[in-house]
């Protein structure tokens, strides 16, 4: 399991961000969400790295 925090504003994101962002169900600062890995998970990871903050548990 892989929890992921936003950590930083969606403000000035491009729109492909933001909707990875939606995707992984995060919309507020502090927001954490759990999920399994899998490699399209690691993927929207990537993409949004700058944003977030991951951990395993």
């Amino acid at each position: 399991m892989l929890k992921i925090k936003l950590l930083r504003s969606r403000i000035g994101c491009s729109p492909n961000q933001r909707h990875t962002l939606d995707a992984l169900g995060l919309k507020r600062i502090r927001q954490e969400k759990s999920f399994e890995e899998a490699p399209t998970l690691a993927g929207m990871i990537e993409k949004v790295k700058h944003l977030i903050e991951v951990t395993k548990s």
